[in-house]
């Protein structure tokens, strides 16, 4: 994990697709759909105008009306959740880390509400790489073992066990972390 440039620039290179022209296994998007193929790469963060909301179990977790969505080729979005909108009580430190070489380090985050424990189930970037500043302030959440909605809607995982976008109806896939996806 090397944020040095050389090493970014070989780790940002290696992605083909680019969001310049869907592949030819991309699925047509329905009207009012936007498909995952046309996001760019590097992603773009955009202001979230719906309603984001996390629950565990019966507990709120986060509500929040000012989400950034990142979106990057072949991902559904992943919202960042400025954590004001969160219940900061519940997150601990969770060990590990990763890097992403489009936002930097990341850090991890257990939820935890008395004897109930969710390992890993968040993480931040609380000193991002140039271009994603606004994350700094913010945590994501993988949707696996939590309820997670948009505008409403409840919204289903991203494939695998890495990956943390949030599917929604309004999407065309296929979705990077599916089999067979580990090139795109």
């Amino acid at each position: 994990m090397n944020s040095d440039s050389k090493w970014l620039d070989s780790a940002r290179e290696q992605w083909l697709w680019r969001g310049e022209e869907r592949p030819p296994f991309a699925d047509v998007p329905a009207s009012g759909q936007l498909s995952v193929w046309d996001f760019p790469r590097p992603p773009e963060l955009v202001r979230e105008a719906r309603e984001i909301v996390v629950l565990w179990g019966n507990l709120e977790v986060a509500r929040t009306q000012a989400a950034w969505a990142v979106r990057e080729t072949a991902h559904p979005p992943t919202f960042y959740l400025p954590l004001v909108d969160v219940q900061l009580d519940l997150l601990h430190p969770a060990a590990g880390g990763s890097f992403c070489e489009w936002k930097g380090p990341a850090r991890y985050w257990d939820l935890v509400d008395g004897a109930r424990r969710l390992g890993q189930v968040a993480w931040s970037y609380p000193n991002p790489l140039s271009g994603a500043e606004p994350l700094a302030n913010c945590v994501a959440f993988y949707a696996h073992n939590l309820d997670c909605y948009v505008g409403g809607s409840k919204a289903r995982p991203q494939p695998g066990g890495f990956y943390g976008g949030w599917i929604t109806s309004d999407l065309a896939g296929p979705f990077k972390g599916g089999p067979d996806s580990g090139a795109w």
